[in-house]
């Protein structure tokens, strides 16, 4: 018998599809070499998640070996998956879900220009308007940490509490970055190397000109509320 309702096990079984199959969007977008980096997403309605194996090859990645665990990131046993060890980064994932409830998704990759900026401890200024619809201003710089227990998480959540960034350059380390769930925190991830290649780049031309406080409120309020479809007809695109 299983240990989980119906409708829990479908909403597991929809996050291990998800999950295995965004770590293909890391590899597309070139956020990640060989089994660095990683992907998870909450469990709706239940105290879980779902994270990559470690060490794990992004070709051999399927829901099956995706590994469900609880939000003190212990492995649910007999579980698929159950029989591999998780990512070395499960404790800040747990960490992450247990203290930010409304954050569904959290991602870790070593994209190269994000990395650049973290190994100088330098947040990357808001300095296109593609950065402050999406984070809403600079993305900030978290403690140096050492991998394997909960202070990554600490760090992460410490760090992102009260600030607009879906993302942070953990010092010395690389960017993890939110979502409402696996997807959207995949995206942000997409995002945040993209800003972190072009501001490098201008800066090798020169001062980059800064965007006004104001503007940067305006332009994050417009994409995060405005922008896209909507289901309500005669609604602003």
């Amino acid at each position: 018998m299983s240990r989980f309702t119906p409708d829990v096990e479908a909403a597991i079984a929809a996050v291990r599809q998800d999950v295995a199959s965004l770590h293909a969007e890391l590899v597309r977008y070139g956020l990640v070499v060989w089994t660095g980096g990683n992907v998870s997403g909450r469990v709706p309605g239940a105290d879980l998640f779902v994270i990559k194996p470690s060490g794990v090859g992004y070709d051999d990645l399927t829901p099956e070996n995706q590994i469900l665990c609880d939000l003190d990131g212990t492995v649910i046993e007999g579980t698929p998956g159950s029989e591999r060890s998780p990512s070395s980064d499960t404790a800040a994932h747990a960490y992450v879900y247990r203290h930010m409830p409304h954050v569904g998704g959290v991602v870790h990759t070593h994209s190269t220009y994000a990395v650049a900026w973290a190994a100088r401890g330098e947040p990357i200024p808001c300095v296109v308007t593609a950065m402050a619809d999406e984070f809403g201003g600079e993305i900030p710089v978290g403690p140096f940490a050492v991998i394997g227990d909960d202070s990554i998480g600490r760090g992460i959540v410490d760090t992102l509490t009260g600030h607009r960034s879906r993302g942070v350059l953990m010092k010395n380390h690389g960017p993890f970055t939110i979502g409402r769930d696996a997807k959207d925190a995949v995206k942000a991830a997409v995002m945040l190397e993209d800003v972190a290649r072009t501001v490098h780049i201008s800066r090798q031309l020169g001062a980059p000109a800064p965007i006004e406080p104001d503007h940067i409120d305006s332009l994050f309020d417009r994409y995060q509320n405005v922008y896209g479809q909507s289901s309500t007809p005669g609604a602003p695109a």
